[in-house]
């Protein structure tokens, strides 16, 4: 009899820049997800891989001095060697410029030009490049990115369009029909009231005005945008469009797609339609999963609060960090990572809960059975309480796992735990050791606490893949004969099994030694490049800086790095010369406003007089020019 499947997959990484805990997050829920189908008995595929294309890692390769494609090698090794580090254990792994990729999205993007759902028109609008996305004015939120907050552009350009308007009623109609399809609830509410009954725009899927992605085969001027190319992954990883797709009908539909909460609009509007379009079944769920915060705050990069997991696996190991995302943060909502909530979580759930009970059980049986497992000889008026606790704990995990409530599963393993802690404050079996008569007590109560972390040791192997051989190696057993998920119940403990008390598994931490050590951790690098002499403020005071807005701007000649812009300085007109063209396109400057230094001595620049300096700031993730928060009138002096 052929296994059942199970497919799930996370999106795709974006590679133009460092993961962060965040990342990691998603990450570690599927792996454990994943682990716990693999030992219920299912046919497991589970996908994770990078998202290449676009005009962001386009920039930002040119930034870092590098040819795109070199440059995302570089981060797809990184990817993978963190993915290693936290246990990951994926079975495909895709690139989008894996060429089966690159062959498939354009075979997608034929067949769907040919049946009439792509068009060519004049794209218009709203578009946040950090997001790769395009919003109407009305789905702006305070003229900024609904979703990352950040400022957009308006384009104009030449662009295909895929058909969403087309699909909407059957969409609805099928969102409606599968409640199940799109979780939490507030995820299915939000995409329906706030996207779709409001009336869906055909999307803009190509673009001309950068070149890394995949070209569109019979139009090669525009590349396929990167949301139709990255969402096509979940299929073409399996092999669709190619010689060979036998592990796509396999597998497909998907079972889960993970997805962070600011991407579910993507996976729940645009992929389903994407596939009804193909004539092929949609996911059987998409679930958005919260944010992972720091103190309260959305990690970001350009807020400087990220946490890098790599420094945190070197100190503490892999489990802790598993345990505590999985154990701290309920599936669906947003969570928060604080240091101090990390050292206190694992030093009473690891440390004192778990490790301390293994560390009591295999001491006792060292020291009153000469460190071999008793066998149970007479009860005591306790056991039954924990065997009860024993027994249920299986199927508690199973129905929080399939409900996709990790946090659930692990409070579930966790009562067990402190069950059989109270159970030896219960029996006293250092009492029991002092009486011949009461050895037979002694017996059951020590085989039972041996059984009990036998049994978590299974039933923990899908969060903390690396904990349970550590817990079974002190009891003496092997891993490949205890793994098996069906025997997590009690009684199926061989006696015999000879102890061997090691280190402790988690040790206890000293919170003010591991806050001091993450101070120093988060310390801020060196200033790059350091400080300029000191200036007193009748100086500072000599430099003009002005708010001016760009009213035109073009490439020099034979300058790959120059700008030429023409500002209105209140009613002064000025030209100005800026080293900003491999960060900033002409049209993207204009109508924006910048500061500048205005009473800058005029510089002759490629025989161009320039009459000031624009002021920007340059860190490993490119150039940004400095721009007032708000629209100021021309000509106002910044402070």
């Amino acid at each position: 009899m052929s296994k059942p499947t199970y497919y799930l997959s996370t999106p795709l990484y974006y590679t133009s820049g460092k993961l962060h805990i965040g990342h990691a997050y998603t990450s570690i829920i599927a792996d454990t997800v994943a682990r716990y189908k693999r030992l219920r008995g299912y046919d497991v595929c589970f996908l994770t891989g990078t998202d290449e294309h676009g005009l962001k890692v386009q920039r930002t390769a040119e930034a870092a001095g590098q040819e795109p494609k070199q440059f995302v090698d570089g981060l797809v090794d990184n990817i993978k060697d963190l993915w290693k580090l936290l246990d990951i254990d994926y079975d495909v792994f895709i690139r989008t410029t894996d060429q089966q990729h690159v062959q498939a999205v354009q075979g997608i993007f034929e067949k769907l030009h040919a049946q009439g759902d792509i068009y060519k028109s004049e794209y218009q609008g709203w578009y946040c490049e950090p997001c790769e996305a395009f919003f109407t004015e009305l789905q702006l939120k305070d003229g900024k990115c609904p979703d990352c907050g950040r400022e957009v552009e308006w384009l104009t350009e030449e662009s295909y369009f895929f058909r969403l308007s087309k699909y909407q009623e059957r969409l609805l109609a099928h969102i409606e029909a599968h409640p199940e399809f799109i979780q939490p609830v507030a995820r299915r509410n939000e995409m329906i009231n706030t996207f779709i009954k409001p009336g869906l725009e055909d999307l803009c899927v190509s673009r001309t005005t950068f070149s890394w992605g995949i070209k569109v085969p019979f139009d090669p001027k525009h590349v396929v945008y990167v949301w139709l190319d990255a969402l096509s992954n979940y299929i073409t990883a399996l092999g669709y469009g190619s010689k060979d797709d036998s592990a796509c009908r396999h597998y497909w539909p998907a079972d889960l797609h993970l997805v962070g909460k600011e991407i579910v609009r993507f996976h729940t509007i645009i992929w389903p339609i994407l596939l009804m379009a193909l004539d092929l079944p949609l996911p059987k769920q998409v679930f958005g999963h919260g944010w992972l915060l720091f103190d309260d705050d959305k990690m970001s990069k350009s807020k400087g609060n990220v946490i890098d997991p790599i420094p945190l696996v070197a100190r503490y190991g892999s489990d802790a960090l598993r345990y505590y995302l999985l154990r701290e943060i309920a599936f669906g909502a947003d969570g928060n990572y604080t240091q101090e909530l990390f050292v206190t979580r694992t030093n009473a759930d690891l440390a004192n809960d778990l490790g301390n009970l293994l560390s009591r059980t295999v001491a006792m049986i060292e020291k009153y059975f000469a460190g071999k497992i008793p066998a149970p000889e007479k009860a005591t008026a306790f056991d039954a309480s924990l065997l009860s606790v024993a027994n249920e704990t299986k199927e508690q995990v199973e129905q929080a796992m399939d409900a996709l409530r990790p946090q659930a599963a692990l409070e579930a393993i966790w009562h067990l735990i402190k069950r059989a802690n109270k159970y030896i404050d219960e029996t006293t079996p250092w009492v029991l050791a002092k009486q011949e008569s009461t050895r037979p007590e002694l017996a059951t109560v020590l085989y039972n606490l041996a059984d009990a972390l036998r049994v978590a040791g299974i039933l923990l192997q899908p969060f903390m893949p690396r904990t349970p051989a550590r817990i079974w190696s002190q009891l003496g057993l092997a891993a490949d004969t205890v793994s098996a998920w069906e025997d997590a119940l009690p009684g199926r403990l061989a006696a015999g099994s000879q102890v061997e008390k090691g280190k402790a598994i988690f040790p206890r931490l000293d919170l003010a030694v591991e806050l001091a050590a993450w101070a120093e951790e988060k310390e801020l690098k060196p200033l790059s490049p350091p400080l300029a002499d000191e200036i007193d403020i009748d100086l500072f005071g000599q430099v003009d800086l002005r708010v001016v807005t760009v009213l035109e701007a073009e490439k020099v000649a034979k300058a790959d790095k120059l700008l030429k812009l023409s500002v209105a300085l209140g009613p002064e007109k000025r030209t100005i010369v800026a080293g900003i063209a491999q960060h900033y396109r002409p049209e993207e400057l204009v109508g924006k406003q910048v500061i500048i230094v205005a009473n800058l001595k005029p510089a002759k620049i490629r025989g161009i007089e320039s009459q000031g300096m624009i002021l920007a700031a340059a860190d490993e993730n490119g150039l940004a020019v400095l721009t007032p928060e708000r629209s100021v009138a021309a000509g106002s002096k910044a402070k």
